[in-house]
């Protein structure tokens, strides 16, 4: 009896292991972001129907990931002073500061390679929205018919917010700190196992014994 439960907890904790390196599916998209002081906000609208204000900072990441909260950030400086430095301020314009990054080589399709991030400062009429603003400084831009960004500055040249089955990518919010070896949990499970399995050979030899 002890043995076959000392399996049973053997077999779920392989279970469990095996569970935790599964691949989750992904999205290939452009995310949109909105600066909040030194902070990045997951835009709540898409850049289509939203009207920022003069000075505001946004912006956009290509990258693989499951939901927002998964979305990876927009790298790069993302202060308006320094984005919109050489762009006056012009009256009936307003200024918005834009963040444009491509991504990295993992998040690119096969057969394409991500430029690398820049910035630009869109000078745009009041009422312009997000979507009219990067069309003046990032064109072309690539829509598909419910109107979700697709390519910005021609990238990527196909697909649009596609699933990529199988690829593990660790949380936006999380640093890697795997080392492709056991987890601690499963560790500590097998070490409970040893114990037990010890405990249930000692047992038997004791009852041979008596």
């Amino acid at each position: 009896m002890i043995r076959r439960a000392v399996l049973l907890l053997l077999a779920s904790l392989l279970l469990c292991a095996g569970a935790g390196q599964a691949q989750a599916a992904g999205y290939r998209y452009w995310s949109f972001w909105d600066r909040d002081g030194d902070d990045w906000v997951y835009a709540t609208q898409g850049p289509s129907t939203v009207r920022p204000s003069d000075g505001d900072v946004q912006g956009f990441r290509f990258a693989v990931s499951e939901d927002s909260a998964d979305a990876a950030r927009p790298r790069g400086t993302a202060d308006f002073k320094t984005i919109c430095a050489k762009t006056p301020a012009q009256d009936g314009k307003k200024r918005v500061a834009l963040l444009i990054d491509f991504g990295t080589t993992t998040d690119a399709p096969s057969v394409e390679t991500p430029p690398a991030p820049r910035t630009a400062c869109a000078q745009v009429s009041p009422d312009a929205t997000t979507a009219d603003a990067l069309a003046t400084v990032a064109k072309p831009l690539r829509y598909d018919t419910n109107a979700l960004l697709c390519a910005i500055s021609g990238y990527p040249e196909k697909g649009c917010g596609e699933q990529v089955a199988g690829k593990q990518r660790p949380s936006a919010q999380q640093k890697d700190t795997s080392d492709d070896g056991p987890s601690l949990g499963l560790v500590a499970g097998i070490t409970v196992v040893a114990v037990l399995g010890a405990a249930a050979i000692r047992q038997v030899r004791r009852r041979g014994q008596s």
